[in-house]
């Protein structure tokens, strides 16, 4: 079969591409800069919320060690420095925790 010489049925290929980007890859939705990400289910405590931060804190800590721990150069003390501000990050909301728990 003979390719066709009809430009009019010819496909112009960046407009079939532009199409096929707008109905398969739709934009994705913008979001406020003010709109959280998550956030705490209904009826956490402060207390509960301050728990679990110290915790992940905990955990962000022993992961900076680890890996700094296997890693040489810059590289290293990059990752205890990382540890050293979570590991402060946690001493400020522990003391934060103990000083409430004064107050009661």
């Amino acid at each position: 079969m003979k390719p066709s010489t009809y430009s009019e049925t010819d496909l112009d290929s960046e407009a079939a591409r532009r199409a096929l980007d707008y109905y398969l890859n739709p934009p994705a939705p913008r979001t406020e800069p003010d709109q959280l990400l998550w956030t705490a289910r209904d009826g956490v405590s402060a207390e509960q919320a301050g728990e679990h931060a110290m915790s992940l804190l905990r955990c962000a800590a022993t992961t900076a060690f680890e890996s700094g721990s296997n890693a040489q150069g810059s590289s290293r003390e990059l990752l205890f420095a990382l540890m050293h501000m979570v590991n402060m990050a946690r001493a400020l909301l522990e003391h934060t925790q103990a000083v409430q728990r004064q107050q009661k």
